[in-house]
């Protein structure tokens, strides 16, 4: 580090904690008198070791330490600065005329390509085109879901406003994307981005459209191949100089693997290389789309990694080699409940969360209504893809649960045993793990568990009082008492249904 920038980093200690940090300022207390533009951008290089962000004048203040309020309201569209971004990033790859004529088919055949080699579970290789038809099919829906999921950490005061993450299978950026936008303007992102193939460039172009405290790198790589030391702190956001084993030089507060494991050959090996990297009171985030054998795998990852130690060498930044180990056990933070203790679930585990649609956004009304009259395979909105449905997984190592109850075995049933009690009426306490089921007008049913099942259970609604209601009202993922409740076997399904009828009285549990 030149002498330069480490006077403009010791200037920047001592005045974080007595005023903002003024770059025209600065200038004059370093040798050289640097112009206010060159301390400005030191400063900017440097804000996420310091635990700095700009403001609007071009000062920089420390970063508060209050956590990230949840999001209010539906996630209702992908926003228009990121929308004419990728358009630009379109027109300069393919021509004004993109979505028409030959590239318009290019782009369409590779979306149709893409989806059928998903279907069927095979590879998909990552060259420009497919890169970008990625972002016009996918880019929206991943943008918005990231954010729901995301909510339960900051309903329980879990994310804080100055973010060390890492990004694994960043992709094109939906994720990435909707992270930033989740961040208050007043947070501080340190981001890091592992993505070896072509989407990297995509995800570089958008990455340049997010705010000024949002500090990205992308690492052209390959998990296996990444060194979380390349990119360690040299200093704690604190401005000490020491190790602090709480600070997120430990680590990363946030590990993201969206929509990508369902895509590796060995994805548990994966999500726990991705658990090593966490800070002691990290989560790991893992997201795969809701269809049958992506959200069933990855349940499948999540509790084969339950319970496994996790060691981690972690440096003390003095270049010694005196490193320690950070224990931890994996632990299921949610959406999925452990309600009884040495209980784990069993059962198929298809659950996934669905919100309200996003806006159309224009790239793909675009490619979608340009489709050539004579294409047979076009059904109008082929190319819309706006539904936000979902599967994902919270891992922590610190044994934190979104939910944790102690039951009492004499007053509430488990549906480990389930068997003995079909035909009577039973109280029960489950969270609610998916939106209702049912077609057309049938019976509202929502799959629910307790964490004990090796079988499949649905609450199936048979009538609706004002006793009950609850089970429509909750959110996916919260936990509700059942008393009363109707326990009877199906037959065709080979699962339980559990009826809520006239008799059952359904609370929420806070």
């Amino acid at each position: 580090m030149s002498d330069q920038r480490e006077a403009i980093r010791s200037n920047a200690k001592y005045l974080r904690n007595v005023r903002p940090i003024d770059p025209e300022e600065i200038c004059d207390y370093v040798s050289g008198t640097p112009h206010p533009a060159v301390v400005r951008q030191h400063l900017r290089e440097d804000a996420a070791d310091l635990g700095l962000i700009e403001r609007d004048d071009g000062t920089f203040v420390p970063v508060d330490d209050e956590p990230v309020s949840p999001r209010r309201g539906p996630v209702e569209r992908f926003p228009a600065d990121y929308e004419g971004r990728l358009e630009d990033l379109l027109v300069d790859r393919y021509g004004v005329n993109w979505h028409e004529d030959g590239t318009g088919d290019l782009l369409r055949s590779t979306i149709r390509r893409f989806k059928e080699r998903y279907l069927e579970r095979r590879p998909v290789e990552y060259d420009d085109d497919v890169a970008a038809g990625y972002a016009i099919y996918h880019l929206p829906a991943y943008y918005a879901a990231v954010q729901y999921a995301l909510d339960d950490l900051a309903e329980r005061d879990l994310l804080g406003r100055s973010l060390r993450v890492l990004d694994v299978g960043a992709g094109v950026g939906g994720p990435a994307l909707g992270l930033c936008d989740y961040l208050p303007d007043d947070g501080l992102l340190d981001y890091h981005a592992i993505e070896p193939s072509a989407a990297a460039d995509v995800l570089e172009d958008l990455l340049a459209e997010t705010g000024r405290n949002v500090h990205a790198t992308v690492h052209r790589t390959t998990v296996e191949a990444f060194d979380p030391a390349a990119v360690g702190r040299s200093t704690d956001p604190a401005g000490g100089d020491g190790f602090d084993p709480t600070a997120p030089d430990d680590g990363f507060d946030l590990v993201l693997a969206c929509n990508v494991l369902s895509e590796l050959d060995d994805p548990e090996a994966v999500a726990e290389r991705s658990l090593e990297l966490l800070a002691p009171d990290g989560t790991l985030l893992a997201m795969a789309p809701a269809d049958r054998n992506t959200a069933i795998q990855l349940r499948e990852v999540e509790r084969a990694l339950e319970g496994t130690r996790i060691d981690v060498s972690v440096g003390d930044g003095n270049g010694d080699g005196d490193d320690h180990d950070r224990p931890g056990v994996v632990t299921v933070y949610g959406p999925p409940v452990r309600l009884w203790p040495g209980e784990t679930p069993s059962d198929r585990g298809w659950s996934f969360d669905v919100r309200p649609d996003l806006a159309v956004p224009s790239f793909q009304r675009r490619l979608d209504e340009a489709a050539p009259a004579g294409d047979d395979e076009h059904a109008p909105g082929e190319f819309v893809n706006v539904d936000v449905q979902f599967a994902y997984s919270l891992l922590r190592l610190d044994g934190r649960r979104r939910i944790d109850l102690d039951l009492d075995p004499d007053e509430w049933a488990r549906m480990a045993e389930m068997d003995r009690h079909v035909t009577n009426r039973i109280d029960l306490v489950a969270a609610k793990l998916s939106r209702s089921l049912s077609e057309d007008d049938g019976n509202p049913l929502f799959k629910i568990s307790d964490g004990s099942e090796s079988i499949d259970h649905y609450a199936v609604l048979t009538r609706e009082t004002s006793l009950n209601r609850a089970l429509l009202e909750a959110d996916y993922g919260e936990v509700l008492a059942f008393e009363q409740i109707l326990a009877l076997w199906n037959d065709d399904e080979e699962a339980y249904n559990l009826v809520v009828d006239e008799e059952t009285i359904v609370d929420r549990i806070a």
